[in-house]
């Protein structure tokens, strides 16, 4: 049977708003989305930008000063012990988490009995809120209740480990937290990273007769490089903008010892009634993401036209 031009053109005609509904429906669905993202988060990066410039205090004000918030900012003794916490937590954090979340997938990796079972407590930590980490950590370092009070009740009446009352050492109670809570997330993608490595690779060096420590030091590692800048990445983000893991672990304190970007923006923005300089100081934060994740994607960017 053969169709006329005059009925085949309405079947043509019907597959074509086909077409188009199909290619739209998706914006349809994501516009919502895309516009709440663009109004309560480009939104307000954009107010809080603006309040930076003002002399906002308790309520915003929307007169524009200049500069006279951040000078402020940059004026204030707290500010610099935050970037000079955030500089200790920062790099101790990413560096412990990536070499710890390493070396424990380069062990899973091995096909070791019970992988299926030591996945999920690896990686059990980062299900929990910052809030619950640092709680439970603030119990288990409290030298009335937790680890030193334990070993001195065991017979270890001279153990002694109050670094979460140390004003020296406190900083680093927030890292061993940190580092306990992310470092199963990084070695999922580490496992990932190994897993997908061509088998054939490695065959060929232990063929001609390279070691188990050279091929993951020129081999593995190597390919292992976009699952390392994705690790730093988030790990840098997670520093920068930590703030819960603080307050619930050490508020802070003692003193200002653990002071940080974050704890120094809320705190002057909704305690001490400075909204411009804490809009300042959020500002900040966001150039420092910035200035790491730019040159990231720039690099991923033009990795397909080499």
């Amino acid at each position: 049977m053969t169709l006329t031009v005059d009925a085949v053109e309405p079947v043509r005609r019907k597959a074509g708003v086909l077409d188009r509904v199909r290619d739209i429906l998706p914006k349809i669905v994501l516009a919502p989305s895309f516009a709440l993202i663009l109004f309560f988060v480009y939104g307000f990066i954009l107010w809080t930008l603006y309040l930076s410039f003002t002399n906002s205090r308790i309520l915003p004000i929307y007169e524009i000063v200049g500069f006279d918030a951040y000078i402020n900012l940059w004026s204030q003794p707290n500010w610099y012990m935050a970037l000079k916490n955030l500089a200790i937590f920062g790099t101790l954090y990413i560096g412990l988490c990536i070499a710890i979340g390493l070396l424990l997938a380069i062990l899973l990796d091995q096909k070791i009995r019970g992988e299926g079972v030591l996945r999920p407590i690896f990686l059990y930590p980062m299900a929990l809120s910052f809030v619950v980490t640092g709680t439970a950590w603030k119990w288990f370092l409290n030298p009335g209740l937790g680890l030193e009070r334990t070993m001195q009740q065991w017979g270890f009446e001279n153990f002694q480990f109050d670094w979460l009352t140390s004003t020296d050492m406190a900083i680093y109670c927030v890292v061993i937290a940190g580092v306990w809570q992310a470092s199963g997330f990084v070695m999922a993608m580490f496992l990932a990273g190994l897993r997908g490595i061509d088998g054939e690779i490695i065959k060929a060096a232990q063929i001609d007769g390279a070691s188990s420590f050279s091929i993951y030091r020129r081999i593995v590692i190597p390919l292992l490089r976009p699952a390392f800048l994705s690790a730093v990445i988030v790990l840098a983000h997670m520093a920068i903008k930590s703030y819960d893991l603080v307050i619930a672990l050490t508020g802070g304190g003692p003193g200002n010892a653990t002071e940080l970007p974050s704890t120094f923006m809320y705190s002057y923005t909704f305690t001490r009634s400075q909204m411009a300089v804490g809009s300042a100081s959020a500002i900040m934060m966001l150039m420092g993401i910035t200035a790491i994740i730019v040159p990231y994607l720039y690099s991923e960017l033009r990795e397909p036209a080499r």
